[in-house]
C-alpha cells in the first residue's frame, strides 16, 4: 500500500536519489523536479500529499516556487536549505511552511519529519472538512450530511461517488490522474484498478450533470485525467 505520493524539488541529483530511496523505504511514491519551475507545474498537476522543496535552485528558487504552489493548491512543503538561516526560516514559516529542514541532513531525520508533517496536515484537514460546506453556484456539497444538491435538486450518490466528487470539488480546476484517484478514494494503486475511476466518473456525471455527454461540471482533460470545474455566474 502506497502511504502518499511526495514531490522531491531538489537541482542536486544526488540529493534526489538519497531522499528518494528513503521514502520509497517507508513506503512513499516519490516525483522528481530539478528546479523551481518543475516543482510548481507538478504539485499543481500530479496532486502530491507533500512537497519537499530545496531553497537553492534554478529559474525560480524554492520559497517562491513554494509561494506559488500555496496559491494554488493546499500541500504541506518541508523546505531544504543547505544554510541555517533565520531569515529564510522566518519568510518561510509566514508564507505557511510547514517545516524546515537544514543540509546536511539525514535522510531517517527527512523521513520523522515528513510523517510528522503528514500526519499534522491530516488532523487539520479531518477536523476541516467535518464542517465544510462547498458553494459554487448551483452546486452545495456538505461534508457532514454527505448532502449534495444541484440545481437545487437532491442528488442521491454512493460513498464512492460522494467521495470523489467532495475531493475534485475540494480542489476546483485541479486535474487528478485516475491512477491519483484510485490511490485517495479506493487506496489501491494497481493500474489494472483504473477502469474503476471510470465507471465511477461516468455514474457520477449521469447524476450531477445536464448533459453527461458533454459534462460541465466533472471534465476530461485527454491523456490526463479529470477535473471540478467550479461553475460561474
Amino acid at each position: 500500500m502506497v502511504n502518499g505520493t511526495i514531490l522531491v524539488a531538489d537541482d542536486d541529483r544526488r540529493i534526489v536519489k538519497i531522499v528518494t530511496h528513503s521514502l520509497e523505504q517507508e513506503g512513499y511514491k516519490v516525483i522528481a523536479a530539478q528546479d523551481g519551475e518543475e516543482a510548481v507545474r507538478l504539485a499543481t498537476t500530479m496532486n502530491p500529499d507533500l512537497v519537499i522543496m530545496d531553497i537553492m535552485m534554478p529559474k525560480l528558487d524554492g520559497l517562491e516556487a513554494s509561494q506559488k504552489i500555496k496559491a494554488k493548491v493546499d500541500v504541506p512543503i518541508i523546505i531544504l536549505s543547505a544554510k541555517d538561516d533565520v531569515v529564510d526560516k522566518i519568510v518561510g514559516f509566514k508564507m505557511g511552511i510547514d517545516d524546515y529542514q537544514t543540509k546536511p541532513f539525514s535522510p531517517a531525520e527527512l523521513a520523522l519529519r515528513v510523517k510528522a508533517v503528514l500526519r499534522r496536515s491530516k488532523g487539520s484537514f479531518e477536523q476541516k472538512r467535518n464542517k465544510e460546506v462547498l458553494e459554487y453556484p448551483n452546486v452545495f456539497i456538505e461534508y457532514a450530511t454527505r448532502l449534495v444538491r444541484i440545481r437545487g435538486q437532491e442528488i442521491s450518490l454512493t460513498a464512492k461517488e460522494f467521495d470523489m466528487l467532495w475531493l475534485m470539488a475540494s480542489h476546483p480546476n485541479q486535474i487528478f490522474s485516475r491512477l491519483q484517484l484510485l490511490e485517495k478514494i479506493w487506496e489501491s494503486h494497481y493500474e489494472g484498478d483504473e477502469d474503476t475511476v471510470t465507471v465511477h466518473i461516468r455514474r457520477l456525471r449521469r447524476k450531477i450533470e445536464k448533459d453527461a455527454a458533454k459534462p460541465e461540471l466533472i471534465k476530461t482533460v485527454w491523456g490526463v485525467g479529470y477535473k471540478f470545474e467550479a461553475p460561474k455566474q
